[in-house]
């Protein structure tokens, strides 16, 4: 598959240019010109890079890539490191970064209740990234804790009673505490995110509303992970997921 019809077919599928970003959207590190194997993952680290370049990969497909707003720009160090790994296997670099946040079936969100059985009903926060809705079956704060570290492979960080029944829930992937004074106003019973600040732990307990920490990676591995199964589906292109362990 040419470059440009994978990239048409990802912006047309994600619509990036709607989306207020803190860094460029799409194809970031221009490689060859022809597609047909894709390594997908959180984070466009080095290791993801060197596993692409085991992969023979011709794409490294990512929800956080480079060239984020207010970084040093030089190419040194680390960055020179990564980019000369990408350009010297020929490898493309694509990241999207809110846009697979936000998407409403594929995005990180969307798969995050997807595989929780959460029964998404709106949407709040800036550019709306953050979900509302309620569990299928209600219970209580412990027993969504479980259900967490059951399907994330991790525990939570939980501020709050475990014994509070919950039926509302409100949830954002990755760095998105910011969000939590908007879900206690919406009225929800636990709010769970990637991130917890210093904050957050007193909103918590003044409030009496839960907060679950579940990792800021842990909550981004699926939009990504989906993202690849469908451009597989649909074009027959070999995408092979590839998690890089991180307990952030």
């Amino acid at each position: 598959m040419k470059r440009e019809a994978l990239l048409e077919c990802l912006d047309g599928l994600l619509m990036p240019g709607k989306f207020r970003d803190y860094c460029p959207n799409g194809l970031q590190v221009e490689g060859c010109a022809e597609i047909r194997r894709i390594v997908t993952g959180v984070t466009a680290s080095q290791a993801l890079l060197d596993a692409a370049v085991a992969h023979r990969a011709d794409a490294v497909l990512v929800h956080h890539g480079y060239f984020w707003k207010g970084e040093d720009g030089r190419v040194t160090g680390i960055r020179r490191q990564r980019l000369a790994t990408l350009l010297g296997a020929n490898i493309n670099l694509l990241a999207y970064h809110l846009p697979l946040d936000a998407h409403p079936e594929l995005g990180n969100n969307a798969q995050l209740a997807a595989r929780f059985g959460w029964l998404p009903d709106g949407r709040f926060g800036d550019q709306d990234i953050a979900w509302i809705g309620s569990l299928a079956e209600p219970g209580d704060l412990q027993g969504l804790v479980d259900s967490l570290a059951a399907g994330l492979g991790r525990p939570p960080l939980v501020i709050g009673d475990r014994q509070r029944p919950v039926r509302r829930i409100a949830w954002c992937s990755g760095g998105a505490q910011g969000y939590f004074e908007q879900a206690i106003a919406l009225g929800v019973d636990a709010y769970l995110s990637g991130e917890i600040s210093e904050q957050t732990v007193h909103l918590a307990r003044e409030s009496g509303v839960g907060y679950l920490a579940a990792g800021h990676h842990a909550t981004e591995r699926y939009g990504v992970e989906a993202l690849g199964r469908h451009l597989a589906e649909r074009f027959g292109l070999d995408c092979q997921f590839v998690d890089i362990d991180n307990p952030v």
